[in-house]
């Protein structure tokens, strides 16, 4: 087979190669496709972009315990818990206990005088009235609002602010049914009186035993007429049945509870007045 020389090519093949040449058929070449890059100048401005996410609302189920203040489209909205019911009120002992209190104060006040003397208790001496002044211009006075009474052992010191005062202040503690003896001043307390106290008799420690009994009666009815006022309440919800029978009758024993609390500490505080007084 003859061998062709393709460095010389033949007529015939150089027509056959200028036959089927790009540029003779129409035929483009596809052009490469490279990856191109874009550089970002460093002065472009850059928007930021944030994503949102909304979270559904869970509303409490409705149960029986939230039935009285769930809205309805006929009813306003609940803004505060309703007013205590009569059940709460029946259960409610803070009336009575602060009437029972009221009592116990009262009662410590009066034993309180009796224990230092009675009678010559420093409230006393600072309660009596002086006369100030003379003719149309007399003027009346407490103890209290002219000078200051000190006891100390078995004397009160009552001393004045002003000098003026000594002798009205002890013209009124010697016309007291007291049976109370002011003195002169000491020299080196011009301003103020000492007024001794005359020992306890008989007659006057049994006079604050009977006090200290007295006192101790009152107080008891206090506490009685504080029950009574509570039973009262009860009786209402008694007969207008806006409380159950059960509940009135645990209402009315705790009530009966606290009365008789009331009266034991009525009677301890008594026991102990008298047994100083007795002393």
């Amino acid at each position: 087979m003859p061998r062709i020389n393709l460095a010389s090519p033949t007529p015939w093949i150089q027509s056959s190669i200028r036959a089927f040449s790009p540029a003779r058929r129409g035929f483009v070449a596809p052009k490469t496709l490279l990856p191109t890059t874009t550089y970002l100048n460093s002065n472009t401005p850059k928007t930021a972009h944030r994503s949102f996410a909304t979270t559904p609302l869970l509303h409490k189920k409705a149960g029986k315990s939230n039935m009285s203040h769930a809205r309805t489209d006929s009813a306003p909205p609940v803004t505060e818990a309703s007013a205590n019911t009569p059940t709460d009120q029946a259960y409610d002992l803070s009336p009575l206990e602060s009437n029972i209190l009221k009592a116990m104060e009262k009662l410590t006040h009066d034993l309180s005088q009796l224990r230092s003397g009675g009678r010559f208790n420093p409230d006393v001496v600072e309660g009596l009235r002086v006369q100030l002044g003379k003719g149309d211009e007399k003027e009346t006075a407490r103890v209290k609002d002219l000078a200051q009474v000190v006891p100390k052992g078995r004397v009160l010191n009552v001393i004045v602010g002003e000098k003026e005062h000594i002798k009205p202040v002890s013209s009124a503690i010697a016309a007291s049914p007291h049976n109370l003896v002011p003195q002169s001043p000491h020299p080196d307390s011009p301003l103020s009186i000492p007024v001794p106290i005359p020992p306890p008799t008989g007659e006057s420690r049994k006079a604050a035993l009977e006090a200290a009994h007295k006192a101790g009666e009152v107080a008891t009815t206090a506490v009685q007429d504080a029950r009574a006022a509570h039973h009262k309440k009860l009786r209402k919800f008694q007969v207008d049945k806006s409380v159950r029978p059960d509940d009135l009758q645990k209402a009315t024993k705790k009530m009966e509870e606290a009365v008789k609390r009331g009266v034991s500490e009525v009677k301890r505080i008594v026991d102990g007045a008298r047994r100083v007084l007795e002393q």
